[in-house]
């Protein structure tokens, strides 16, 4: 992933509430449920910081997150790096309630450009990745509230 490349940008429609939807992305408890199990803390909070790893193709990508914007029940972005390696992006959660239900737009803008010899850093991995956790992982999970 490259700064030259054009934002990533991932939508789903969920059957939910605005507020079941934010309490999903942003309440520890919901998050480890969905998203990565081993998140140790989490607060929506701006300068709120956190770190956890995750093992991958034999190696391990320390996730660094750094809570950048709070619009409580609208958007949340994250300052997302790696401890092993270069590279900085921000992520950005938005919601859109609609009549009956809710759409997340998640889009990723890299800042720093990211190894290209780490396959989890191709643009296709990342776009992979996202619709897994969201449109998989994430749907499933909030069909089961």
């Amino acid at each position: 992933m490259k700064v030259s490349d054009e934002p990533m940008v991932i939508e789903q429609s969920f059957d939910n509430s605005s507020e079941e939807v934010w309490s999903a992305i942003t309440e520890l408890k919901q998050m480890r449920e969905w998203f990565f199990n081993n998140i140790e803390e989490f607060k929506p909070k701006i300068g709120f910081k956190t770190s956890f790893a995750v093992q991958s193709g034999g190696r391990t990508f320390t996730h660094l997150w750094e809570i950048t914007e709070v619009v409580p029940l609208h958007k949340i972005t994250y300052r997302w790096r790696y401890n092993e390696y270069s590279g900085d992006s921000f992520v950005k959660f938005e919601l859109n309630e609609k009549v009956g239900s809710t759409l997340l737009k998640v889009s990723t803008e890299v800042i720093a450009d990211f190894p290209d010899d780490i396959p989890e850093f191709k643009r296709e991995s990342a776009v992979q990745g996202w619709n897994y956790f969201i449109g998989n992982q994430l749907k499933a999970y909030l069909e089961r509230l």
